[in-house]
């Protein structure tokens, strides 16, 4: 199992990261200006309001842009950051510097294009070219110690700002991973419900017809053979039980369908019908899962849909091997007019398709074998064509 990127937690909260980020970036500033880091202490309470402000102008920035897009009003609150991101500066040096990382971050969150790259570079250069003439002027470094500081200055600017950018990207990403997992969590689940849908119809389509079917002639039998209505009785009780098997079979993922079983129990129900039924079983080679599969369950709908939908008194079933194909038909008289013609479903108009969800999982089942199928039907007849390579990628 493929370990998750990120603890469900943060990927279902990614925004008090982000909020954290901030806080813990931002109170540089009200600290450092109440201690006098650099220079005589500041006012804490005009401190702590510059704060509060530059911090609520770059969340809004922040926020917008873990969404992918720029909040209303923007320019004049990118303009207003700045402004107070850069103005004290000048009078209170290093102690306000963290707030220019935040005015860095928004500009390159909102702006595009050649306008970006000017005021990033102005913004990235405003404090550490300030801070290296300040220090020249007071002739308190050298040369070389002062562009060294201006660098780290530098430095820390663009890994606040790298941070601050980071982080909103990150949100989004995790956002769009968390949508992505849900539409994949309800694609599967759409998926597994097609899946038993498909297989209990497939299924059970067959064992009510051979349930009716015993039924009937059990009733029939009852007034003139007892012994033979009693066996025709066991023989639909064992029906229903197979039934119920498969049927947990398939809830679980587990149900799988011989090609030679559904073949004799084809014959054996088409038989009992009253159906002449002839069969046409070449010996083939091996075959495949899929095209196994695929054949298995053809012959149980193409069985399901004689009975249900034909008057049926002649059936033939013939597989053939040729040239790498194996090549199924199932073909019987008394069609019902509503089966017109149908073709490939890849290639022919739906409404040429005989209704019903049976031939479509037929379809899907065939398709994922990398075969084609047909059906046709003329004077009376129809026919039911399935071909699938014998070795299925």
């Amino acid at each position: 199992m493929t370990p998750p990127i990120a603890p469900r937690w943060v990927v279902r909260h990614p925004l008090w990261l982000l909020i954290a980020l901030h806080v813990l970036l931002a109170v540089q500033v009200p600290v450092y200006t109440t201690l006098g880091m650099d220079g005589p202490p500041g006012n804490p309470l005009a401190a702590t309001v510059a704060f509060a402000l530059v911090l609520c102008l770059s969340l809004r920035h922040s926020l917008a842009a873990s969404r992918g897009e720029r909040p209303a009003g923007w320019p004049w609150t990118l303009v207003a950051l700045a402004i107070l991101a850069n103005v004290p500066l000048w009078w209170l040096g290093s102690n306000w510097q963290a707030f220019t990382a935040f005015a860095l971050a928004s500009i390159v969150m909102l702006l595009r294009g050649r306008l970006m790259l000017f005021a990033a570079t102005a913004q990235l250069l405003h404090n550490p070219v300030k801070e290296v003439i300040a220090m020249l002027r007071d002739g308190a470094y050298t040369v070389p110690q002062a562009l060294l500081l201006g660098a780290y200055a530098l430095f820390v600017l663009i890994l606040y700002a790298g941070t601050l950018v980071g982080g909103a990207r990150l949100v989004r990403l995790l956002n769009e991973l968390e949508a992505t997992r849900t539409e994949l969590a309800a694609t599967a689940v759409g998926e597994e419900r097609i899946r038993v849908s498909r297989d209990l119809h497939d299924l059970l389509g067959q064992s009510l017809a051979a349930i009716s079917l015993k039924g009937d002639l059990a009733l029939r039998l009852l007034a003139k053979d007892t012994a033979a209505a009693r066996a025709e009785i066991d023989s639909l009780t064992g029906v229903a039980r197979d039934a119920l098997r498969h049927v947990r079979a398939i809830t679980r993922d587990e149900h799988s369908v011989s090609l030679h079983t559904e073949i004799d129990g084809a014959a054996a129900l088409l038989g009992a019908a009253g159906v002449d039924t002839r069969l046409d079983v070449a010996d083939l080679p091996p075959l495949s899962g899929p095209a196994q599969n695929a054949l298995a369950w053809a012959i149980r709908e193409g069985t399901t849909n004689l009975l249900r939908h034909s008057d049926a008194r002649t059936c033939t079933i013939t597989l053939t091997h040729h040239r790498g194909t194996v090549r199924l038909e199932i073909v019987n008289d008394g069609a019902q007019p509503r089966f017109t013609e149908a073709a490939d479903p890849t290639r022919t108009p739906s409404h040429l398709t005989p209704p019903g969800t049976g031939l479509s999982g037929l379809a899907e089942r065939t398709r994922a074998a990398s075969g084609t199928w047909l059906t046709t039907a003329r004077d009376g007849l129809f026919l039911l064509s399935v071909e699938v390579p014998e070795e299925v990628a």
